[in-house]
């Protein structure tokens, strides 16, 4: 019996095992019944479900006919439920399902950029601006801020770019103002990797009103953490504030304004057993302290 042909040297023959095409034809089948009305919501549970087991999900969904169309009808479909707010548990499980979808569309390197490109993360901040306290709402704003986390998440300049031009950074700092605690963690983050970008810097350094709106939200936030300290959201402020002392004109009006529970020993024993934090916090206070030189220094007078 003649045995079967070898492929060449140096050629390469993609392989997948019976399971993977198993997953694969699973896969085709749910994303194709997306956009059948009738059976969508049951297929944005079991895709949200399993979207950690389907590599290939987020190329899948974005090249699909009809697919996004479908995922944007369902958030657009509730903007009525916003204002007066009468957004029902069950209707904002079922979007948060297709934000899950989205977030994982806006973490893959081959469709963030389309992403971007068709503006999608602006049918989001409707939800971004909601402000009751309802469970429904909430869970509806931290899976929305978990679809922008996960565009920051990259370090690509070019979504620091892009959500410059829109109102993500007030939208994060309303939340971080007034938001649950992890909804407070995941909009400062945002900011962080915003301010951790030389373009975000640069931009909110700019004028001493976009300083002193992101200064103050986080000086609020501090002395909110003074009676019941949160280490995962104390690292992301004291990350920011380190950020923002690389601008000359940052650090000489943090001089004035960082909190003083910052400057004592307020958080010692939060930070006790996180060194990274404190070691953030020591440079920080080292910035501050030093006159002139650094990093930065473009931007008017914050003073």
């Amino acid at each position: 019996m003649q045995a079967p042909p070898q492929p060449q040297s140096g050629s390469s023959v993609p392989t997948s095992t019976p399971q993977q095409q198993i997953q694969h034809s699973e896969l085709l089948t749910l994303v194709a019944a997306l956009t059948n009305s009738d059976q969508r919501e049951q297929v944005l549970l079991e895709l949200s479900k399993k979207r950690e087991i389907f590599s290939d999900l987020a190329p899948v969904l974005w090249h699909s006919y009809g697919t996004i169309s479908a995922l944007l009808q369902e958030i657009c479909c509730i903007y009525g439920s916003l204002s007066p707010p009468s957004l029902t548990a069950h209707a904002s499980n079922r979007v948060c399902n297709a934000l899950a979808l989205l977030q994982c569309v806006a973490s893959h390197p081959e469709t963030r950029g389309l992403f971007l490109s068709a503006h999608i993360p602006l049918y989001l901040y409707p939800f971004l601006a909601t402000n009751s306290k309802q469970r429904p709402f909430e869970y509806l704003r931290l899976t929305s801020l978990g679809v922008i986390g996960a565009l920051v998440k990259h370090d690509d300049s070019d979504v620091i770019n892009f959500l410059l031009q829109t109102e993500i950074i007030p939208l994060a700092l309303r939340i971080m103002e007034s938001g649950s605690e992890l909804s407070k963690t995941v909009a400062t983050f945002i900011v962080q990797k915003v301010v951790l970008d030389e373009l975000g810097l640069n931009y909110i350094c700019a004028t001493a009103e976009r300083f002193y709106a992101v200064s103050t939200v986080l000086q609020h936030m501090v002395t909110s953490l003074i009676d019941q300290p949160s280490v995962r959201l104390l690292k992301h402020i004291v990350r920011c504030y380190l950020r923002l002392s690389d601008n000359l004109r940052a650090r000489e009006a943090l001089r004035q304004c960082l909190p003083e529970a910052l400057r004592d020993e307020t958080f010692q024993a939060a930070l006790e057993g996180d060194p990274t934090v404190k070691k953030w916090l020591q440079q920080l206070l080292f910035n501050i302290s030093q006159q002139g030189g650094g990093q930065g220094g473009e931007g008017v007078q914050l003073h």
